[in-house]
């Protein structure tokens, strides 16, 4: 048995498959994907195990059935401020699970087939890439429950009128507003949305798999830096990638006129 079959086997509340030097990662926790606390361990092992897999290159996040993912399993938190420490565990997985895909060193497509409520928003906005169905919308609703979240996630997304109206009113941002609002970069019929989202995977998959995780680091790390610095980041990660064998056989493939062949190193 392969460590990616190992690694996978057991699985509750996700299914991978791995095709083409793509991942396709499903939620499959009926009936609307709800995030209990077996789904932040798993995804946390799904993505840290697919960050250190050389065949996989880049990443396909969708959910089973008519939901995306409808948010926190609201079960689980009642009791939570009542127990010494359970929230503080809480939040740490909590954000272990959105980390683990925000900071997956493969760049990471959601596939948004339906309902991306709370923290199933959340997890969307943590891909790099937004893919959408006409039927799939986007809601923040704490303020519905009484509690407030995910508001810097949000703004990586939308702009800050928009951001606070989603917040403040818990709206629901459908997959034609998303694309308008520039914050998908397709929208498409939902029998065309995994289809659509793979396509995009397998053109990222081409490229240098090196040369994308440079450019994906590049993203993560000067977004909060002043203009000079991060750009003088990003050419620390050219001459880096200058010196390797993939960015040469890109060159001589690029002249030559022919598919280079990667081998990420």
């Amino acid at each position: 048995m392969t460590a990616m079959h190992e690694a996978f086997q057991d699985l509750q509340r996700f299914r991978v498959n791995v095709e083409e030097h793509v991942a396709t990662v499903t939620m499959q926790a009926p009936p609307v994907n709800a995030q209990d606390r077996l789904f932040r361990e798993e995804i946390v092992r799904v993505f840290d195990t697919l960050n250190d897999l050389p065949e996989v290159r880049a990443i396909v996040l969708t959910g089973d059935g008519r939901a995306f993912s409808a948010g926190a399993d609201l079960r689980e938190r009642p009791n939570l401020a009542e127990v010494p420490g359970a929230y503080p565990r809480h939040n740490r997985l909590v954000r272990a699970s959105f980390d683990a895909v925000l900071e997956c060193g493969k760049p990471v497509i959601a596939a948004v087939n339906g309902a991306a409520i709370g923290a199933g928003c959340v997890l969307a906005l943590c891909c790099d890439i937004l893919i959408v169905s006409e039927n799939a919308f986007l809601a923040m609703t704490e303020v519905d429950v009484g509690l407030a979240g995910g508001v810097r996630h949000v703004l990586r997304f939308f702009g800050q009128s928009d951001a606070r109206l989603m917040i403040y009113t818990a709206k629901r941002i459908t997959g034609p507003e998303l694309l308008r609002m520039n914050a998908a970069s397709a929208c498409v019929a939902p029998e065309a949305l995994l289809p659509e989202a793979l396509g995009i995977a397998r053109q990222i998959a081409a490229k240098s798999p090196l040369a994308v995780q440079a450019a994906k680091r590049s993203f993560g790390l000067t977004e909060e830096m002043p203009l000079r610095d991060g750009y003088r980041y990003e050419q620390t990660q050219t001459v880096a990638l200058s010196r390797t064998e993939d960015t040469r056989e890109a060159q001589r493939a690029f002249a030559e006129k022919r598919r280079p062949t990667f081998n990420g190193r």
